[in-house]
């Protein structure tokens, strides 16, 4: 696997306490939430390995013993992908492989079921792939580890402006026509929420409908591709995942200035609700702050944009509530009484500085460590040749001694 530039975010995931994790969180605040993928890595289409447990409710969708699409898990025995990949809701073969890290191999991890039920929406339109969207019911409800567990979904009215972070999961194309290589490991790609409006102009306007999310770059790279098709697009909001997306359509895999379009699963809310009786999964409000780039985006045959502004309020739920870290110390069973709403987003592996890798030697020059007692505090970056800079508050209790 090629090596991937250490990235880190500016907010420490929050899965475990903040005291055990002082440092750490110091080590991360100089670092920004970029990709750093190799420009000669080119899986998923500019993505990289996934470590085991990462994404824990991604499934592979497979028929005759072979992988056809990706789903993501929603409850203990619902499964969420896109009605593109089914041509009927015949259950007949089709299996959901869960906790699977390759897909050749052995998964220690691993379960399997079949599937009892297949619904597409209603009103799932083939040919403009508007509500592409599919519910699977396994056979048996699957026990949570922390292999296994369910991601959140993003409730009515979620909003995600333009440049948002996502992540993409899935074992698809590494290119057009080029499958991924053996023994085909679980790719993860992070793209930016691209706006409907910029989003409808790349692709033809209207081609890209308000039940849809656009992700990509414009300079192409990173994509989803064959195969990856019904898995999630997830956002993270606080402590916890939210699925924004379901993979559906794109013209080629990671072409310049043709992003990839999700279904928006904030639209179908009501309609999972109406469905799923008991044992609901977990909606979370997700809300983007500040003005949206995208709803000043003029394109030839678009109406004129409409100037919004949303203000951020915090994560909130709409329905079940979602889980909250502090109900989920490392001792805490994943599968006790807590509901799936209670327990969905939450990654207890995925707890490394968010998508990074080893850092090949000189990639980052001007990274320093700032240390005390031989330890390491803060980070800090060079910026000629006898200054430093870095964060104040590394400083409160510091004295410097000549």
């Amino acid at each position: 696997m090629a090596l991937m530039r250490l990235i880190c975010t500016l907010t420490l995931t929050s899965l475990f306490s903040a005291e055990s994790h002082a440092q750490l969180d110091e080590f991360c605040n100089f670092f920004f939430p970029v990709c750093g993928i190799t420009p000669l890595n080119t899986r998923i289409v500019g993505g990289e390995d996934a470590p085991p447990g990462s994404w824990p409710w991604q499934v592979s969708l497979q028929k005759f013993g072979g992988h056809v699409c990706g789903g993501s898990l929603i409850n203990r025995e619902w499964v969420m992908s896109a009605a593109h990949c089914f041509s009927s809701t015949s259950t007949s073969r089709w299996q959901v492989s869960l906790g699977r890290q390759n897909l050749q191999g052995i998964n220690p991890n691993e379960v399997s079921r079949s599937v009892a039920r297949i619904i597409l929406h209603p009103n799932y339109d083939s040919d403009s792939s508007n509500n592409d969207i599919a519910l699977l019911r396994l056979s048996s409800p699957v026990k949570f580890t922390d292999f296994i567990r369910p991601v959140c979904l993003a409730a009515s009215g979620s909003v995600f402006n333009n440049g948002t972070d996502s992540w993409v999961t899935g074992w698809g194309a590494v290119k057009e026509g080029v499958s991924l290589p053996f023994p085909e490991t679980l790719q993860e790609v992070e793209v930016p929420v691209l706006g409907n409006r910029q989003c409808n102009c790349l692709n033809g306007v209207g081609q890209v409908t308000d039940n849809m999310i656009c992700a990509g770059v414009l300079a192409g790279g990173k994509d989803s591709c064959q195969g990856d098709s019904g898995g999630p697009m997830v956002n993270k909001q606080g402590s916890v995942w939210v699925q924004s997306g379901v993979v559906s359509f794109g013209f080629g895999c990671a072409r310049p200035n043709l992003p990839g379009v999700y279904s928006r699963v904030s639209r179908y809310q009501s309609w999972i609700n109406s469905i799923i009786g008991s044992d609901g999964p977990g909606f979370v409000q997700f809300t983007s702050s500040g003005l949206d780039a995208d709803s000043s985006y003029t394109c030839p045959g678009l109406p004129p944009p409409v100037i919004t502004t949303t203000t951020a309020t915090g994560p909130s739920t709409e329905g079940p509530q979602a889980t909250t870290t502090d109900a989920l110390s490392e001792t805490t069973s994943p599968d006790s009484a807590m509901s799936s709403a209670e327990l969905c987003g939450i990654t207890p592996l995925n707890t490394r500085i968010v998508g990074g890798e080893d850092a090949p030697p000189g990639s980052w020059p001007w990274q320093v460590s700032l240390q005390k007692f031989g330890g390491h505090v803060c980070g800090g970056s060079l910026i000629n040749r006898e200054w430093v800079m870095s964060a104040a508050h590394c400083f409160s209790r510091w004295v410097t001694s000549l």
